[in-house]
């Protein structure tokens, strides 16, 4: 495996920034549905009134 990174250095900022980029993605997700929820407890309260 060394060996591997030994030849390709630029592989190891590759499988960085592909681990960044899928924890940026999650966190976008996760945000996202978090905030829909929110919106549908908000209206759900504002259709009762």
């Amino acid at each position: 495996m060394s060996d591997l990174f030994d030849e390709y250095p630029m592989l190891v900022f590759g499988l960085e920034a592909l681990v960044a980029l899928g924890l940026l993605i999650f966190i976008v997700v996760w945000t996202a549905s978090g905030k829909k929820k929110h919106q549908n407890r908000t209206s759900d309260t504002a259709k009762r009134r």
